[in-house]
């Protein structure tokens, strides 16, 4: 054994993966290079929307609890404040609409003004379309880590062509297939396939994660318009 990585040594073949990196071709260095930069951007996501999510979960959850209690919209709305969060946006709206709204049946003396079957759909589509963009503002960078994920197995598939490319290269210019000829190449060509799934398995690993908790978010928004419109017909408004 010793004998052996003597011989590697004098042949200035690399026996860690620093000297792999640092001895290797510049357009294995440039694979790697683009590999870090990826990286840092997918753990910079993953660190910014781990937080955002958690606590957007947190409150719609937390929301959801408080809001089986209330008896009124208004009282619905004061909660919704007092909340905020993805909940407290759509509450804005649906307050906002409800005010800005003329209902289109007269009151009478039976009854208070009411909302007409058409403007309660109209209601039901505005809250669909700001939960929508709720879940898009809470998901933005999120496709991005799918991107990575994707993309970095093809990058370290262009380094690992490029390390055999070389390996091959070499086997040519010293005219025989031993160890010294072939093992630098290889050993680049694993480097950068090892780098890329680095990359790749954490940024999906993260995306499945967060895109089951926008999921939830968005459905559970979706619940509380809908229980928005019953409580409505609850207060005689609808």
């Amino acid at each position: 054994m010793s004998n052996f990585l003597f011989l590697l040594l004098a042949q200035g073949i690399p026996t860690s993966p620093m000297e792999l990196v640092t001895n290797s071709t510049g357009a294995t260095k440039i694979v790697l290079g683009i590999l870090v930069i990826l990286s840092l951007i997918s753990w910079g996501i993953i660190f910014a929307k781990w937080y955002e999510l958690r606590r957007a979960l947190r409150i719609t959850y937390s929301f959801a609890r408080e809001f089986a209690g209330a008896h009124t919209v208004e009282r619905a709305a004061q909660m919704a404040r007092n909340t905020g969060g993805p909940p407290a946006t759509i509450m804005q709206r649906a307050m906002r609409f409800i005010e800005e709204t003329k209902p289109a049946l007269s009151g009478t003396s039976e009854r208070t003004a009411r909302f007409s079957s058409a403007q309660v759909e109209a209601l039901q589509l505005v809250l669909d379309a700001e939960t929508t963009f709720e879940r898009d503002r809470l998901g933005r960078w999120v496709p991005s880590l799918a991107s990575i994920g994707s993309v970095s197995p093809l990058i370290g598939l262009l380094g690992t062509v490029l390390g055999v490319i070389d390996a091959f290269v070499g086997i040519a210019a010293k005219g025989s297939g031993n160890i010294g000829a072939v093992a630098p190449g290889v050993a680049e060509a694993l480097i950068a396939t090892a780098a890329a799934l680095s990359v790749a398995i954490p940024a999906v690993f993260a995306y499945n994660i967060f895109a089951a908790r926008l999921n939830k978010i968005e459905g559970e928004l979706e619940s509380f318009g809908s229980e928005l419109i019953a409580l409505m017909v609850r207060e005689g408004m609808i």
